[in-house]
């Protein structure tokens, strides 16, 4: 492909050199498996874990005489991903013969796309911050292939063995423009395309199965000049991975370069151990391959209809959730990009909408602190529920606090029975020891107080103990927080906060 630079150099991702700055350009091949029970070209199961060599059919294994037949399946589910990339979909494409030898590839060439792909040009857009930006990185293609087997090195003291269970499994190779020029932005662009992989339901984005995995192409030069000569860096299977290993090629590529060396076109892999990446072989160029249309497959052909019912019944995409959930129930830019990052993520807080709009709530009415039900929901959510399930290595869908409880608490602080303090509180009992947060709430006396005149006592005492902090407080008004800690303290916590700030302003004047 013709390369063409789309970006303006931007001074805050240039790498200091002994020559002076100098400029990454780095372009993405993401390999996701398609989510198929059957591979790409026979009727083998896809099923993770299996026992070596279990699902391979005379298909996958290459014996004579057999003829691939094309999974429809993967066919819209690369369909699927194109329109959820905004890309082009080519009604007619090709398969073709890209020969190389492996002992994991049975046939000696692997089935895939070269000229004609079945999803052509696309975009996704990246939120890198209030420094950088929005950033859009151009996507050149999306092309279906068949992946291969695996070489096992570690078993046997003198022998390899190959497991063909992955032989013949969809793959949709998602290819980058070079438009990215950070780790950073690599990161953020493998972590968008996973997700929005995973709201399609085409790939479940399991890189530690293997199910996606990233090859990364580096080159350096001087901010804005001709593009460098680019290594390939290949298989690598996280994100953090990811932007280690850029951060290291990029440097090794600079510093060769001052030292009056010459970037060679190769393929290199990364060592996570050493975090350093090291030769694996030259670089091959198309023409290496001997890329020739399969004779046993014909043009892959469908009608725009196809396309059109795919497009309508695509899922709500994370950019679209996310506009939605800032507008639509006030949750913070920021808050909103966190829950949409992962699909059972938004799914949950909004059950959690779900069950306390039941409760009579409405998910945007205000709260005494100007934020929206909605978002003080979604704070419970990041703050205290994502640390628990981290801390207890469990996914979200396991959680030991359903939608319900979770809005029972929040409902318990709308209506003043709880603080935020106590909502805390009553959050870790619900994960400990289950049960109805309202019925906890009330059998254990945790109830807020609100009786002004019960405040009222506690202030007097405080403020008649404390001469010399309501002298400083007269000259500096802010103080007015050490009287309200006093009075929470003094009440366990109990306190309803805007009672205690009304009767504290009042009773020292301020």
């Amino acid at each position: 492909m013709t390369l063409v630079d789309t970006r303006t150099p931007n001074p805050d991702y240039f790498i200091a050199g002994a020559t002076g700055d100098w400029e990454m350009v780095v372009g993405l091949e993401i390999h996701a498996q398609v989510t198929s029970e059957s591979k790409l070209f026979s009727a083998s199961s896809t099923q993770f874990g299996e026992p070596p060599n279990a699902n391979v059919s005379f298909v996958d294994a290459a014996m004579p005489g057999m003829l691939p037949v094309i999974n429809e399946e993967c066919v819209r589910q690369a369909i699927r991903t194109g329109l959820g990339l905004k890309a082009k979909i080519n009604n007619r494409s090709l398969f073709d013969r890209k020969n190389y030898f492996y002992p994991d590839l049975p046939q000696g060439y692997q089935i895939s796309q070269f000229k004609d792909p079945i999803v052509g040009e696309g975009e996704v857009h990246l939120d890198m911050g209030d420094k950088i930006g929005d950033v859009t990185i151009g996507i050149e293609r999306l092309h279906l292939e068949q992946d291969a087997g695996k070489s096992i090195h570690d078993q046997h003291p003198s022998m390899s063995f190959v497991d063909l269970n992955r032989s013949g499994v969809a793959l949709m190779e998602i290819v980058s423009k070079p438009d990215i020029r950070s780790s950073a932005e690599a990161r953020a662009y493998i972590t968008k395309i996973r997700t929005i992989l995973r709201y399609l339901g085409t790939c479940d984005g399991n890189m530690e199965q293997g199910s996606l995995r990233a090859d990364l192409n580096i080159s350096v030069r001087k901010p804005g000049g001709e593009f460098g000569t680019r290594c390939e860096i290949k298989n690598v299977n996280s994100v953090r991975f990811a932007g280690q290993a850029i951060e290291y090629e990029a440097r090794r590529q600079i510093d060769l370069l001052e030292d009056g060396g010459k970037v060679e076109q190769q393929t290199r892999l990364f060592d996570p151990k050493t975090g350093e990446t090291r030769s694996m072989r030259s670089k091959e160029e198309a023409h290496d391959y001997r890329y020739f249309p399969d004779p046993d497959l014909l043009p892959l052909v469908f009608e725009q209809s196809l396309v059109d019912e795919l497009a309508a019944d695509l899922p709500e995409l994370p950019d679209e959730k996310q506009a939605r959930l800032v507008s639509a129930y006030g949750v913070s830019s920021y808050n909103a990009k966190v829950l949409t990052a992962d699909p059972a993520n938004s799914d949950y807080f909004e059950s959690v909408i779900k069950e306390i709009k039941q409760m009579g709530f409405d998910g945007k009415e205000m709260q005494s602190m100007g934020h929206t039900v909605a978002h003080g929901i979604s704070n419970m959510i990041i703050n205290e529920l994502f640390g628990k399930l981290k801390d207890s290595d469990l996914p979200i869908e396991e959680s030991r606090i359903s939608a319900a409880q979770l809005a029972s608490i929040a409902a318990l602080m709308r209506k003043g029975d709880i603080s935020s303090k106590i909502a805390k509180d009553l959050f870790e009992i619900v994960w400990s020891e289950g049960g109805d947060p309202a019925e906890i709430v009330e059998n254990r006396g945790m109830k807020q107080v609100s009786d002004t005149g019960a405040i009222e006592k506690i202030v007097d005492e405080i403020i008649a103990a404390n001469p010399d902090q309501v002298a400083k407080v007269k000259d500096k008004p802010s103080l007015v927080g050490w009287f309200v800690g006093q009075v929470m303290k003094a009440s366990h916590g109990k306190a309803n906060p805007q009672a205690v700030n009304e009767i504290l302003r009042s009773k020292l004047g301020l």
